[in-house]
């Protein structure tokens, strides 16, 4: 488990400083298109979604789209470490509340997702997905079976592998600027 740290520890930082010198919003504005061109979700399916931070690809317009479409919007809220994330309804100019390690919630109501856009700093095409090491959407995944689960990134943040440990869960599909890729073993 040293050697896997370590191998996350190293990749993150690698994906941290190579995601500095991209255009997040029109990259989110690409994003957009191709997700509900390739992926939309089904008909007054909950949404869950992410405010992006520092220099995460925007997905603000699609959630954005995906509210003027019907579906409920919700976002994240930052639970204790060791816990699963739980979620808000969110709607365009809503009121965004700070909370731990820089992230942003809504205080609406409480409503558990269908499909899970989620933000990552490195995936591979097996569905593998390098996140920040908390390991709170992996703990939240495993509490919602079935769900369907879109990464959301960079197309520059697709590595050949992503080190990955026994209790990281894998994506469905991960939504870039360039458009979907399906991921399978």
């Amino acid at each position: 488990m040293n050697d896997l740290g370590a191998a996350k520890r190293a990749a993150r930082a690698i994906a941290m400083a190579n995601r500095l010198h991209w255009d997040a919003q029109m990259a989110g504005e690409a994003l957009t298109i191709c997700v509900l061109r390739d992926c939309a979700p089904p008909p007054s399916a909950v949404v869950a979604g992410y405010w992006p931070m520092g220099a995460e690809i925007d997905i603000r317009p699609l959630l954005a789209a995906l509210h003027d479409r019907g579906h409920p919007v919700v976002l994240p809220v930052t639970s204790k470490i060791g816990e699963r994330l739980t979620f808000r309804r969110w709607h365009p100019g809503a009121t965004m509340v700070p909370e731990r390690f820089g992230t942003m919630r809504p205080d609406g109501a409480a409503m558990e997702p269908d499909m899970l856009l989620i933000p990552l700093l490195a995936f591979d095409a097996a569905g593998g997905r390098l996140g920040y090491g908390g390991g709170f959407y992996d703990r939240t995944l495993v509490a919602l079976p079935g769900r369907f689960r879109l990464g959301c990134a960079f197309a520059a943040q697709q590595v050949d592998a992503v080190p990955a440990g026994p209790y990281d869960v894998r994506l469905d599909a991960v939504a870039t600027e360039n458009g979907m890729i399906r991921c399978g073993s």
